[in-house]
């Protein structure tokens, strides 16, 4: 390929490799489909990476000359190496979609309108926003709202090779990739799809669990504040559930993410506390040694011990100071800063005598006079100073702190 001068106007602007399928946007350039396709959609860009302009509407324009001079400049050049290019196969039409959504009446034909759904989204951007403008989005919504989990959707699995509709409504509704526009309009202003999506977590199989929270955290990351606020006990009873059945890595990473988002709002971190959200956090942070979970589940935890039921169910759990403790200095910046903050929440609000004594055994005040000796970041070593500034009456002449440690305790 090097030795041969290809024409400038055959390469992308964005791959700068010869392009298998031209498409011009509304400025008047052309790219490669899989190029911009990746900008666009995957990218969520909204101009054109040549001119920079506003590109109002995404829809792509097959260059259907440009490719065919390519095609012949590749066969004129295959002593060469170079490759032949392959006609595209030309993306789906709203016509196509609406003619295949309409004739899914019987629970056959919508298991065959689900295939065949399945296999366009997975071809490209393109035929997945087309999908999204055409209605795919509410019939699948609609199929997911109205399963009933029963020996109905059963049979259907035996006739149908063990493809139930939720789970492939689901995983299609995940892999659309859905826009913000799309998320906001599946959410309603009741939240129903939310109803739709906690009944799925509570009775539905585990692939439709999973696929069910990672829907849910494009959908909440962009839900306004009323809606967070009106979350119902039983979304969170379900997502601690997720995370206690270690249903899959990409799950659990979704479900700590929400849980991350979600609880700083309204009373959400007493709905987590009460349903049990603390005993299967530290269980997590226990066995965990991947930095990002560490964070995450530190983050989570640090929220719900914002109240008094998260912090009594902390102390009430066997290991819960210990393991906290244990993961300052050894995880990252910022996990030190989110379990910091965890032991000044309890030495402020559950100082009692125990709770004191219980700190100093555990090694917990000698771990924080250490802070104050490491580069750990301003924030964190105020906070570690605060603690034991807060109890240094009791703390500070014990024998349970190193005596090296000593001259680090704050006056």
């Amino acid at each position: 390929m090097d030795e041969i001068d290809v024409p400038p106007f055959f390469l992308c602007p964005i791959s700068l490799e010869i392009m298998k399928d031209p498409v011009t946007v509304l400025t008047g350039i052309t790219y490669d489909r899989e190029s911009i396709e990746k900008w666009l959609f995957s990218g969520k860009n909204t101009t054109c990476p040549v001119t920079k302009q506003v590109i109002a509407d995404c829809e792509l324009t097959p260059n259907h000359t440009l490719r065919r001079l390519i095609q012949s400049w590749c066969m004129l050049n295959a002593s060469n190496g170079i490759e032949r290019i392959p006609t595209p196969k030309p993306p789906i039409s709203k016509a196509q979609i609406t003619k295949l959504l309409n004739d899914a009446k019987s629970p056959q034909q919508q298991i065959k309108c689900l295939r065949r759904l399945q296999s366009m989204a997975s071809e490209n951007a393109t035929n997945k926003r087309c999908m999204e403008s055409s209605g795919a989005v509410e019939f699948l919504a609609s199929i997911v709202s109205h399963s009933d989990f029963t020996a109905a959707e059963e049979s259907l699995d035996n006739e149908f090779e063990s493809i139930r509709p939720t789970d492939v409504a689901l995983s299609i509704l995940y892999n659309l990739q859905l826009s913000e526009a799309a998320l906001k309009n599946l959410m309603g202003k009741n939240g129903d799809f939310i109803l739709s999506l906690t009944r799925v977590m509570q009775r539905g199989s585990y692939e439709s669990r999973a696929y069910a929270v990672l829907l849910l955290k494009p959908m909440l990351e962009i839900a306004d504040p009323m809606q967070l606020i009106s979350l119902r006990p039983e979304l969170f009873v379900e997502l601690i559930q997720v995370l206690r059945d270690q249903i899959s890595q990409q799950a659990s990473k979704a479900t700590l993410q929400l849980l991350v988002s979600i609880c700083p709002w309204g009373r959400n971190k007493i709905k987590a506390a009460e349903v049990g959200a603390v005993p299967v956090l530290i269980d997590l942070l226990l066995d965990s040694s991947e930095r990002r979970a560490c964070e995450m589940i530190l983050t989570v935890l640090d929220a719900v011990c914002g109240c008094a039921e998260g912090r009594s169910e902390l102390l009430r759990h066997g290991a819960g100071l210990a393991v906290v403790s244990k993961k300052i200095l050894r995880v990252s910046q910022v996990a030190s800063e989110r379990a910091v903050r965890i032991l000044l929440s309890i030495s402020k609000f559950c100082a009692n005598t125990t709770v004191l004594q219980e700190m100093l055994q555990l090694g917990v005040v000698a771990k924080l006079c250490l802070v104050l000796e490491l580069d750990c970041g301003f924030k964190t070593k105020e906070r570690a100073r605060e603690v034991l500034k807060l109890h240094a009456r009791v703390w500070k002449n014990s024998p349970c702190i190193p005596s090296n440690l000593l001259s680090s305790y704050p006056v």
